[in-house]
């Protein structure tokens, strides 16, 4: 690491701390060459892969503005936008996966927002899976109501964040 004020290219490191959330360890260095102390923040990346091939580091605000406009009119708190997010990121990091397609995290969405909220759910689905027709919007709906009928709350037979595909035309 190089210093930030002389630009020396090492450092020594004087204390480390876990942040709060424990994502992220919080280190405290010292230069051996100007004496000066500053610090880092060290934190696992998680990089997703768009379709273009592009790959960008995850981002959390990104997950939750693409949420917000499903949750459009929709009486959703941004509390609970912001632990859907936090939800999300938790189960995209559990893959132990650095990368991840953008497909992974639309499943990983699915989940807790069906859960959140099912006309959101709906609108969010209906893009993510190219909705073609009102065949697909019916075929989603019934898969919804078969899961109720069934004594199960949507999502809870699958993994943790990621539901069962439903019947569509990708």
């Amino acid at each position: 690491m190089h210093c930030p004020f002389c630009r020396h290219p090492d450092s020594r490191v004087v204390d480390s701390r876990t942040t709060d959330d424990g994502t992220s360890i919080r280190r405290r260095r010292q230069c051996p060459d100007c004496s000066r102390r500053f610090t880092t923040v060290e934190s696992c990346s998680l990089m997703v892969v768009k379709r273009s091939g592009v790959t960008e580091p995850f981002s959390r605000a990104k997950v939750i503005s693409g949420v917000r406009k499903a949750c459009q009119g929709r009486p959703v708190t941004e509390d609970a936008l912001a632990q859907l997010g936090q939800r999300v990121e938790e189960a995209l990091r559990a893959t132990g996966s650095a990368e991840l397609a953008t497909h992974d995290v639309g499943l990983a969405i699915l989940g807790p927002l069906q859960e959140l909220d099912l006309v959101a759910y709906l609108r969010f689905a209906s893009v993510y899976r190219a909705f073609d027709s009102l065949d697909d919007f019916e075929a989603a709906i019934t898969e919804l109501r078969a899961r109720e009928r069934g004594g199960t709350r949507a999502g809870e037979e699958q993994e943790p964040g990621i539901p069962a595909p439903a019947t569509s035309t990708d």
